[in-house]
């Protein structure tokens, strides 16, 4: 390997928008992510639905017809 072409890498804390932080390697100085392994429903089985400008509705009017029969 080359000196000096490869970035440093650092021990740094990622921070989730829930609160969690946990600590991985990375070259960034800091992380922040939206969602993470203690707050995914996929990990923690609640299912948790962001309605976001009116999908579900949108979607439900659409499907409506085929839910009466």
């Amino acid at each position: 390997m080359k000196a000096d072409i490869h970035p440093e890498y650092n021990k740094i804390k990622a921070v989730c928008a829930c609160g969690h932080e946990f600590e991985l390697g990375s070259v960034e100085k800091e992380m922040k992510v939206e969602i993470c392994s203690a707050c995914h429903p996929f990990f923690t089985g609640k299912q948790k639905l962001v309605d976001t400008a009116g999908r579900i509705e949108k979607f439900k009017k659409k499907y409506a017809h085929l839910e009466k029969k």
